[in-house]
């Protein structure tokens, strides 16, 4: 069977990859992460998505199956970061401090041991470098690094595939309507939730957010370009 695995967050990008691997693939199996982070909504919000994404096209019925849900709290515990205790974001160093450092890292090594249990070549993850941030372990070179080391580690190809690496936040708004249409865009507007403060109080054009942090600024930004508005 042709079979993938979704790092699946529950957020924009994430459930854009998780429509792009259903198209493409047989059998999609999602893992999401618990890391203590401050905007936990975002797993409820990814229980919902996985039990309604189903609907938008006939042809992705029946092919999502287990999720894996992996606490990772002890990330939280090493590292003081805006994404994972109450400290103001801030840019005062090489990287803002929304950087959680391994974690990328350490979703794709556990991802790598579903995949080895299931038979599954393919690791789906949204990371990419056009994002305001460039966390290193979202860069290509980093990806393709950890590719060689699972499939070596595990003596079994592994194939980290990272449909956004190379498009900004309006070409990943251009993607979703291409892999669904405006059924599609708007699923993504309703259902997904992207913002660091995790607030999901008003709906907005592009999608609920607190509309002040990184993460909703570049969403926003994304959809205007994409909507032309």
């Amino acid at each position: 069977m042709n079979k993938a695995l979704v790092l699946f967050s529950g957020g924009q990008d994430s459930t854009t990859c998780l429509m792009w691997a259903l198209e493409k693939f047989d059998e999609v199996y999602t893992v999401g992460f618990e890391y203590g982070q401050k905007h936990s909504i975002e797993m409820e919000c990814r229980q919902k998505i996985l039990q309604s994404i189903e609907s938008i096209k006939p042809n992705w019925q029946n092919k999502l199956k287990l999720d894996h849900i992996f606490n990772l709290d002890f990330l939280s515990n090493v590292n003081t970061t805006s994404l994972t205790h109450n400290v103001e974001i801030s840019h005062h160093d090489k990287y803002p401090n929304t950087f959680v450092p391994g974690r990328n890292l350490i979703f794709l090594n556990v991802a790598s041991t579903i995949a080895y249990k299931y038979d599954i070549e393919h690791l789906v993850t949204g990371v990419c470098e056009t994002d305001f941030s460039g966390y290193p372990d979202c860069r290509d070179n980093t990806i393709k690094a950890l590719q060689v080391t699972l499939s070596l580690g595990l003596d079994k190809k592994i194939v980290i595939d990272t449909p956004l690496m190379w498009i900004n936040k309006s070409e990943t708004w251009e993607l979703t309507n291409e892999l669904a249409g405006q059924h599609g865009i708007d699923y993504i507007i309703k259902e997904t939730h992207t913002c660091y403060n995790g607030d999901r109080s008003t709906l907005y054009t592009w999608g609920y957010g607190c509309n002040e942090c990184p993460a909703c600024e570049l969403r926003k930004k994304g959809y205007l370009d994409f909507s032309g508005i």
